[in-house]
């Protein structure tokens, strides 16, 4: 049987010490990324939720708004034109009034 180097087994053990740190390392590593990653995609998201805010309207928003305003106007016009209802008075029987009671 062949002999064992001692040497050998120590550069080994050495070798495999620093794999797994290494891969631990890598681990904690590749969480974190996932975290960056996270977050720069929410605040991306909030990035193009402001712009969108605060974008200018287009030409046919400011058609689809002035349709509109004309559209309130027509029907505010209609009903200023609008006689107000009439308001007839209801006839009505005069109230019965019960005996007089007699006291003794």
């Amino acid at each position: 049987m062949a002999k064992r180097n001692p040497g050998t087994d120590a550069l080994r053990s050495a070798v495999d010490r620093t794999y797994q740190a290494t891969v631990g390392q890598a681990q904690v590593t590749r969480e974190r990324a996932t975290e960056l990653v996270d977050e720069l995609a929410q605040s991306a998201g909030r990035v193009r939720q402001i712009l969108d805010d605060l974008r200018l309207a287009s030409g046919d928003d400011v058609r689809r708004l002035q349709e509109r305003i004309d559209a309130l106007e027509k029907r505010i016009a209609a009903l200023e034109k609008k006689p107000a209802p009439r308001r007839t008075a209801v006839k009505r029987a005069p109230a019965k009034r019960s005996p007089a009671k007699r006291t003794s």
